[in-house]
């Protein structure tokens, strides 16, 4: 017996069952996952003005795609991870190089963070990176899942994520 895998539009993947999950229906991606980096984003924005959230930075971890879900509390994170292995091999793979830019940088931080004999010596130097580095990647990840990137755009990687952003907006 052959097991065909989910389509989407079609069975549990309808369009209208994915929107009302808040799952883009053209991509099978949900915004929610964005949550994962938001946090982290602002923990690391909020660092010069409150330097004891260093510890929460140096807790976070990196989380993909399935494993945001699984560890949820979205209503339909199993009809966000179908959806997921649904959509576009392209759109999956430019988002997971989206993921391992903000990852590394993230861990660039918190490095840093861990090496700092006092985070406030840091913060802003650190939020500063956040915003100018992390946050871009955030962005684009989000046009990702909301489709706003061709398949011949994943073969653009290592050209930073500026150029990405100029890209999917030109």
């Amino acid at each position: 017996m052959e097991c065909l895998d989910p389509v989407l539009g079609a069975g549990d993947l309808a369009a209208e069952r994915l929107e009302q999950a808040n799952i883009n229906p053209q991509t099978g991606l949900a915004t929610d996952y964005l949550n994962h980096f938001n946090e982290v984003m602002m923990l690391l924005e909020m660092l010069p003005a409150m330097p004891d959230c260093a510890e929460d930075v140096l807790d976070w971890e990196p989380l993909d795609y399935e494993g945001h879900f699984e560890n949820s509390t979205f209503k339909d994170k199993n009809l966000a991870i179908a959806a997921y292995h649904a959509a576009p091999n392209y759109l999956r793979e430019h988002l997971e190089a989206q993921v391992a830019d903000i990852n590394n940088l993230v861990g660039e931080i918190q490095t840093q963070l861990h090496e700092a004999a006092d985070p406030a010596t840091v913060a802003a130097e650190i939020a500063d990176r956040a915003t100018h580095e992390i946050k871009p990647l955030i962005s684009v990840a989000g046009a990702v899942i909301h489709g706003h990137v061709e398949p011949e755009a994943t073969q653009h990687e290592g050209d930073g994520a500026q150029a990405e952003i100029d890209a999917l907006f030109a």
